[in-house]
């Protein structure tokens, strides 16, 4: 296993040292200037230029870029240059509340997609059941945010339309103020789970072990617990890792719509104010945690199915 997870660093540092050129470039492309932000409308050539030169801008774009991976590198991802703060506290701060929400969404994409799962991949027929789980893969979450904000928080006024408080704080209104945007955030993961469960349990019930296991009298239910459902897992735990990342993604658009003080929202309001070196810290740690999970995932199969290991790819 160790042997596995050496082979998978490489390719890992690879796509973060892609990642970095990328971010870097395609911001240096897009227009707006984060020195004519903060000199204000009605400044000079002269002050924006001295604003600038402040901000390092100035030197040629190998350099910058050099300077800014060096600072990654060595732990120190800069001020932000609109806020005026250190990019680590920024991220730090809005960190806990993006993962609380993740984790939330997480949970009950797990839940409600591995009940779902089972009774697809078991069930004779379950069409509206099937249904249900394809409108919730089809719509997207900036729709379903709104839908779920006009049902459960205007018509039926049961749960806050916005905003934030911590668990910690306060848990019984915390997580009132969560299960709203965490569902609108779990139902696309949820549904994919879902499909692809109920797939692989299809597939594992045409055996011929599950064939045996009936013909010597094993219940139904002992045979999708104990035979079934392990083997179906190792395909859903690879598409699980991938929706870990997507849930990060999305988290983006539902911090917005609900108002939710995450890194979504910190990314954001970066893009808006050409805040640069903010964006570039934010977007190269997203690729990094992505990387992590689909190690992780990775690492998670090969411990399930050692064909994984031995063929040294999933």
């Amino acid at each position: 296993m160790l042997r596995y997870a050496l082979r998978r660093v490489p390719s890992a540092l690879l796509v973060l040292l892609v990642a970095s050129v990328l971010v870097f470039g395609v911001l240096r492309l897009a227009p707006g200037d984060p020195a004519v932000v903060l000199a204000g409308p009605d400044a000079s050539a002269a002050t924006v230029a001295e604003v600038r030169s402040s901000l390092g801008l100035d030197a040629a774009l190998p350099v910058q870029y050099w300077t800014w991976l060096t600072g990654v590198l060595t732990g120190d991802l800069g001020t932000s240059f609109i806020l005026g703060a250190p990019i680590t506290e920024l991220i730090w701060h809005s960190l806990g509340n993006t993962l609380e929400l993740t984790a939330a969404a997480l949970l009950l994409a797990l839940a409600g997609g591995g009940a779902a799962g089972i009774v697809l991949g078991t069930a004779r027929r379950a069409r509206l059941l099937s249904g249900a789980v394809h409108l919730a893969l089809a719509v997207p979450p900036y729709v379903t945010g709104v839908l779920l904000v006009l049902v459960l928080a205007v018509t039926f006024r049961v749960l806050p339309a916005s905003g934030h408080e911590s668990l910690l704080a306060d848990p019984v209104i915390g997580v009132q103020y969560l299960l709203l945007p965490a569902l609108c955030l779990a139902l696309p993961t949820g549904a994919v789970l879902a499909r692809f469960l109920a797939a692989s349990l299809r597939r594992s019930r045409q055996e011929d072990f599950v064939r045996t296991g009936r013909a010597k009298g094993v219940t139904e239910g002992r045979l999708l617990a104990r035979h079934v459902l392990p083997g179906a897992l190792p395909p859903v735990v690879t598409v699980l890792g991938i929706q870990v990342g997507q849930l990060l993604g999305g988290a983006i658009v539902v911090e917005a719509v609900y108002a939710w003080p995450g890194v979504g929202q910190l990314l954001l309001q970066a893009v808006l104010s050409r805040d640069y070196l903010l964006v570039q810290d934010l977007l190269l740690f997203a690729v990094a945690v992505f990387v992590v999970l689909q190690t992780l995932t990775d690492l998670v199969q090969a411990g399930l199915d050692p064909r994984a290991r031995i063929g040294g790819s999933v």
